[in-house]
């Protein structure tokens, strides 16, 4: 049997004083998202998020509580010489803005605090519709979702651990 390979990530939903959300703009596709990205070799889950968040928005933030774990369990052929993306596993958090600077990155084109209930009016993938929403319905219970995005979205399941 082959060692499993896994890709871990983490997303911010972020907060600032007036209960807006952080949101960036991707330089790849144009979309809107929250910020968030792969965890590196001996960084850890929040130091992970922070750093993300720092890097793709210019904000700073500490880290309050995980409102999601989730899996992207659809491979897919890469680039770059990747002959199959793994499955992703996802980890997001809750932060609160405290200073920092909006600005852009290698990685995104634009940053911008949003009202809260017109979040997923910016958001078009249907996963981090799905993350977002979860974030909304939070109640103290983490949920587990497993989904995949290609070729087509399809959460495969969805249970609170």
């Amino acid at each position: 049997m082959d060692m499993p390979l896994h890709i871990i990530a983490v997303g911010g939903i972020v907060e600032n004083e007036q209960g807006e959300i952080l949101l960036v703009k991707t330089r790849r596709d144009g979309n809107w998202v929250f910020p968030g990205g792969q965890v590196e070799v001996g960084e850890n889950l929040i130091d992970g998020v922070i750093r993300e968040v720092k890097e793709e928005s210019g904000v700073d933030i500490i880290v309050s509580h995980m409102v999601g774990i989730y899996s992207n369990t659809g491979t897919y052929e890469g680039h770059s010489g990747v002959k199959t993306v793994p499955t992703k596993v996802i980890f997001d958090f809750v932060g609160q803005s405290i200073g920092g600077e909006l600005t852009t990155s290698e990685e995104t084109s634009d940053s911008h605090w949003v009202k809260k209930d017109l979040v997923l009016d910016y958001l078009s993938a249907p996963a981090l519709r799905l993350r977002y929403q979860a974030y909304l319905d939070y109640d103290g219970k983490i949920p587990y979702m497993d989904y995949t995005t290609r070729p087509q979205f399809e959460l495969k399941l969805k249970r609170d651990v």
